[in-house]
C-alpha cells in the first residue's frame, strides 16, 4: 500500500477531479474500490450497489465518467462470498431487496453447469454465479450505452471485469 497524504489529495482535488478509471463494485464492507485497487482520494470513480449491477443510473454515471471526465477504464468488479448473489441464487424475499436482486437473477439462471444445488450452499455455484455476473454487466455497459459503446470501439476506454478473492484480497481479471 502506497503512503499517501489525505489532505494533500483533497486540496490537489478541490478545484476538480480527473479519474483515470471508474469501478463498478458491490457495497461489500470488505470490498471498497479505492483499497482493493490502492488509489486515493481523486483517482477513481466508485459506484457500489449490492451484486455490482449496471442499471441505467450506473450507466448515465460512467458515460459522464468517461466521455466528459476522461476516465479510460471501467471495472465491473465482484467478489467472492457475495451475500447478494447468495441471496438471489436462494432467491431471498425481503422489501426493496427483492427488487434489487431480480437484477442478478439472469446470472443465475445462465449457470448451468456447476454440479449440485443451485443455492448458497453451493460454493462452486455462487463463485460461478458471481463471474457471470461480472460478464453479463461488462456486457450490458458495452451494449447499453451507444456512448460507451463507441468509446470502446474507438478504442478510447476499455470495459473489463475482475473478481476480488475476500479471504486472499487478491484480484483476478476476468476474459
Amino acid at each position: 500500500m502506497l503512503q499517501r497524504d489525505l489532505l494533500a489529495q483533497v486540496e490537489a482535488t478541490a478545484s476538480g477531479q480527473f479519474p483515470f478509471a471508474g469501478i463498478l463494485g458491490c457495497i461489500d464492507s470488505r470490498v471498497p474500490p479505492e483499497v482493493v485497487f490502492d488509489q486515493g482520494i481523486g483517482d477513481i470513480f466508485s459506484a457500489r450497489i449490492a451484486g455490482n449491477f449496471a442499471n441505467t443510473d450506473f450507466i448515465g454515471s460512467f458515460e459522464f465518467a468517461t466521455k466528459l471526465a476522461g476516465a479510460k477504464l471501467i471495472v465491473v468488479l465482484g467478489h467472492t462470498e457475495c451475500g447478494a448473489i447468495k441471496g438471489a441464487a436462494d432467491n431471498a424475499q425481503l422489501g426493496n431487496l427483492t427488487h434489487t436482486l431480480s437484477n442478478l437473477m439472469p446470472a443465475v439462471y445462465s449457470v448451468t453447469d456447476v454440479q449440485g444445488e443451485r443455492n448458497s450452499s453451493n460454493a462452486a455455484f455462487v463463485t460461478s454465479v458471481a463471474e457471470e455476473n461480472v460478464r453479463l454487466n461488462v456486457r450490458a455497459l458495452f451494449t447499453r450505452s451507444a456512448i460507451l459503446h463507441d468509446l470502446v470501439e474507438a478504442e478510447q476506454i476499455k470495459i473489463v471485469g475482475a473478481m476480488h478473492d475476500v479471504s486472499t484480497g487478491r484480484v483476478s481479471f476476468l476474459s
